[in-house]
């Protein structure tokens, strides 16, 4: 049995170069704050196998300090994005009961926090998790890809991230339409980078 050839994984310089990658707009990202949005969310979801995710926590800042996120679900199919916001306690039950269905798959990167953080503060384990980066290790990757990289790799194209809006109060009753577009994003391109690698 031939060793898999290691592929190449493109440099920060090289992802810069490349054309932007178009970002789901806000008029394809819906905010879920209730159990009434969290319903007609997890209905529209559940239409799709296989779903982008991730998750947002406030940061923290100290050595010591316990992150007591997540504090944002975001859930995408190929053409819609839903961001969960946990305060509401009959959205927060929907979003868990989302998170732990075995029947849809749900694909992102760096997932291992997300899971821990998920076990702790809803009381369910993420099932069906598709964690990308375990794929192209499988497929010859030997360095960590996160999203940017594997946007760059099948795409040929720039994912930006915004450090300012990575970093901001994710707890806030109101999110901003930074927020709302980062976070909508980053599980609609897992979502994109699932399909283009043939998982669903």
């Amino acid at each position: 049995m031939t060793p898999r050839e290691t592929q190449p994984t493109p440099s920060k310089e090289a992802i810069d170069a490349l054309p932007p990658f178009p970002v789901l707009g806000l008029d394809r990202i819906t905010l879920v704050q209730t159990g009434a949005q969290a319903a007609a969310a997890a209905a529209a979801l559940r239409a799709h196998a296989l779903w982008g995710f991730d998750t947002e926590s406030r940061p923290t800042f100290l050595k010591d300090q316990v992150s007591d996120g997540p504090h944002v679900v975001q859930l995408a199919t190929d053409t819609r994005a839903w961001v969960f916001q946990l305060h509401d306690p009959a959205c927060r039950a929907l979003a868990a009961e989302l998170l732990a269905d075995p029947a849809h798959r749900k694909a992102g990167f760096g997932l291992r926090d997300d899971q821990v953080r998920i076990r702790d503060k809803l009381g369910v384990q993420a099932a069906s998790v598709l964690e990308l980066n375990v794929v192209f290790r499988e497929r010859g990757y030997r360095k960590d890809m996160g999203v940017k990289a594997a946007v760059a790799v099948l795409f040929g194209q720039r994912f930006a991230k915004s450090k300012k809006a990575a970093t901001s109060n994710w707890s806030a009753r109101v999110l901003g339409e930074s927020q709302l577009v980062y976070a909508a994003n980053d599980a609609w391109a897992a979502r994109l980078v699932a399909q283009a690698l043939g998982l669903g």
